[in-house]
C-alpha cells in the first residue's frame, strides 16, 4: 500500500469522522484528516448534550414530533426516526468509551431540558458535553492500529476520474488533494471510499458561534464535484452568544434557560418572550434568536440579557461551571450567580447541504457524508436543540455500516495525477484573500441574517459574483493557501445559500423573508443541482 491510500479516507475528526472511523477499524485501514488540530472542529466546542429517550415516559414519537415541529415540517420524517430510533444506542456507546455523562439523583443519569423539547432528555457532561466526547472518540481512534489521525491537512477538491492518470469521465470518488499546513506541499490521499465529516459553514457570516474552521468546505467541494446541495437557506442562529468586544465566539448553551434562564431588556429589566411564544424562554431557537433580532432593532440595542442570578448559586455552579469560571475572569468580569449576561444571536449551524440518503450515500458513488455537511432529512427548517452531536453519531456510524457491507463492490482507486503547480507562483498580494474574506462576512451578515428582503438578497448575490471571479482569478495564478482555500469555499457556500434563500417564496423555520412573511401550505426542499 502506497504511503497515501488508504482503504477509506474520512475528512473531519469530530464526532462523525471519528463514530465512522471507529466502525470501519476492525478490519479496514482508515485515515482520518483534520484541517487543523484533531480536536478543532465543532464537536469540542458543543455545551449543551444530546438528545435521547431515556426518561420514562417519553417517547420515541414523542422525540420525532418535537423534532419535526421545530423544524417547520419540511423534516424527513424517515430521517427522524431513523435518528431518534438509534439514539439510546449512540449514548451506550459513548458511555462505553469513558464519556461521564452526569448522573442523577435517581435516575442512571441527569436529564436537562432545552427549547423545544417536551421531555427532559438531554445526557450531558455539565456544560461542556462536546469536549468530554470528543476526548473520548479521538482516544478511542489514537489507540486503534488501524486508524491515522492526520492533522493540519486542508482538503482542496475531491479527486475523481478526471484526476485518473487514464482520463476519465467517471463521477466516481477516489479521495482527496490536501494542503499539509506545515509542509506546504499539496498530496493526493486516495481509497477506496470517502467519508465527508467536514462540518457546517457558520463561519460565512460575522458573528458565529462556530470555530475558525466552520468554512462549508465538505459541500463547497461535493458541489463541485457534482453532488446535490439542499436547504441551504436555513442557517441556524444561536439566540444566545455572549457580547463582548474582545471575546468573540463564546456561546452561552441553550441548556440556561431549559435551567430557568430568563431573556429581558436591559434598560428596564423586563421579560419579553411571552410577546412571541407561550413557551417563553423554551421556544424553539430560530424564535427566540427572531425575538430578540426584533427587540434589539425596536430598542435601537446591542444585546439583550440572560439572567439566571434568581436560581442558587450553588446549582449555578453546578451546571454550568464552564460558562461561570470564564465569565468570572477578569476580561468579562460577569459572576452570573448575581448579575445578568449580555447576549446576542450569531451564526450556529447549518441545516442544509449535501443531499444524503439514511446509509449517508451521497450523489457519487465512493462518496459519503455525516452529520453538519448534510441535508439528511433530520433538521428540517430549524434543528432542534442537541440534535447535532447526535446526527453525527447515527449518520457517521451508518455510513462506516454501509462501506463494511458493501466492501467488495468499492473497487480500488485507479492511479492519480499528482497535483499540478507548473502554472502557478507564490502570491504577494495575500492582503487580497484576507479582506475577500472580510467582505463576505460582513456583507452575509447585514444582507442574509435572521431577516431578510429579496432586495438584500441581490445585493448580497451581486457582490458575490464579483468575489467569485476575483477569487477564482486568484487561485489560477497562485499556490493555493489554507485562507485561500477557504475563501473560495466560502464564496461558494455563501452564493448557494442565497440562491437557495431567493429561491424559497415564503417564511418558514430559520428562513424568514419580509416579502414572503406567510408560510406556504406545502413543506418542500429546496434542491440545487449542479
Amino acid at each position: 500500500m502506497a504511503e497515501h491510500d488508504f482503504d477509506v479516507l474520512i475528512l473531519g475528526s469530530g464526532a462523525a469522522g471519528l463514530s465512522a472511523a471507529l466502525t470501519l477499524a476492525p478490519n479496514l485501514k482508515v485515515a482520518v484528516l483534520a484541517k487543523g488540530a484533531i480536536s478543532a472542529g465543532s464537536t469540542a466546542w458543543a455545551q449543551g448534550g444530546i438528545a435521547a429517550v431515556l426518561e420514562p415516559g417519553d417517547t420515541f414519537e414523542s422525540h420525532v414530533e418535537d423534532t419535526i415541529v421545530a423544524g417547520a415540517g419540511l423534516n424527513r420524517r424517515e430521517s427522524v426516526e431513523f435518528v431518534v430510533g438509534n439514539a439510546p444506542a449512540a449514548i451506550e456507546r459513548l458511555a462505553k468509551l469513558g464519556v461521564p455523562f452526569d448522573s442523577g439523583e435517581e435516575a442512571r443519569w441527569h436529564l436537562t431540558r432545552e427549547g423545544g423539547h417536551s421531555h427532559r432528555r438531554i445526557v450531558h457532561v455539565a456544560d461542556a458535553t462536546g469536549w468530554a466526547v470528543q476526548q473520548a472518540l479521538e482516544a478511542a481512534a489514537a489507540a486503534h492500529p488501524n486508524i491515522r489521525l492526520i492533522p493540519d491537512m486542508v482538503a482542496i477538491d475531491l479527486i475523481t476520474g478526471r484526476h485518473a492518470v487514464s482520463l476519465s469521465g467517471e463521477k466516481r470518488v477516489h479521495g482527496v488533494y490536501a494542503l499539509d499546513r506545515e509542509g506546504g506541499g499539496v498530496t493526493a490521499f486516495t481509497g477506496r471510499a470517502t467519508i465527508l465529516a467536514t462540518g457546517g459553514a457558520s463561519r460565512a457570516w460575522l458573528y458565529s458561534t462556530n470555530p475558525k474552521g466552520s468554512t462549508g468546505d465538505g459541500i463547497a467541494m461535493a458541489w463541485r464535484a457534482g453532488c446535490r446541495v439542499s436547504n441551504m437557506e436555513f442557517n441556524q442562529f444561536h439566540p444566545t452568544c455572549l457580547y463582548n468586544h474582545d471575546v468573540k465566539n463564546f456561546l452561552i448553551t441553550e441548556a440556561m434557560r431549559g435551567e430557568g434562564g430568563r431573556l429581558k431588556i436591559p434598560t428596564t429589566g423586563r421579560r419579553f418572550m411571552k410577546r412571541f411564544d407561550p413557551r417563553e424562554e423554551l421556544a424553539p431557537r430560530d424564535i427566540v434568536a427572531r425575538a430578540i433580532d426584533h427587540e434589539l432593532k425596536r430598542l435601537g440595542l446591542d444585546y439583550v440579557h440572560l439572567d439566571i442570578s434568581h436560581r442558587e448559586p450553588e446549582f449555578i455552579r453546578a451546571h454550568f461551571p464552564t460558562i461561570a469560571a470564564r465569565l468570572a475572569e477578569p476580561d468579562i468580569g460577569i459572576d452570573i450567580t448575581k448579575e445578568p449576561i449580555p447576549v446576542v444571536p450569531a451564526a450556529h449551524y447549518t441545516c442544509g447541504g449535501v443531499v444524503v440518503d439514511l446509509d449517508g450515500r451521497t450523489d457519487l458513488p465512493g462518496l459519503y457524508a455525516a452529520g453538519e455537511v448534510t441535508q439528511s432529512g433530520l433538521h428540517g427548517a430549524n434543528r432542534l436543540a442537541s440534535n447535532s452531536v447526535l446526527e453525527c453519531l447515527v449518520f457517521g456510524v451508518a455510513a462506516a455500516e454501509h462501506i463494511n457491507a458493501s466492501w467488495s463492490d468499492l473497487p480500488p482507486a485507479p492511479a492519480i495525477r499528482p497535483w499540478d503547480e507548473s502554472r502557478v507562483t507564490d502570491s504577494d498580494e495575500e492582503v487580497v484573500v484576507h479582506h475577500n474574506w472580510r467582505e463576505i462576512r460582513r456583507f452575509m451578515w447585514d444582507y442574509v441574517g435572521i431577516v431578510r428582503t429579496t432586495k438584500r438578497l441581490e445585493r448580497a448575490l451581486n457582490r458575490i459574483n464579483l468575489l467569485r471571479q476575483e477569487t477564482h482569478d486568484y487561485y489560477r495564478h497562485f499556490r493555493v493557501s489554507a485562507d485561500l482555500v477557504e475563501l473560495r469555499n466560502l464564496v461558494e457556500v455563501a452564493e448557494l445559500i442565497v440562491r437557495s434563500a431567493l429561491a424559497r417564496k415564503e417564511s418558514r423555520g430559520l428562513h424568514y423573508t419580509l416579502d414572503y412573511p406567510e408560510t406556504l401550505p406545502e413543506a418542500v426542499d429546496t434542491v440545487l443541482v449542479p
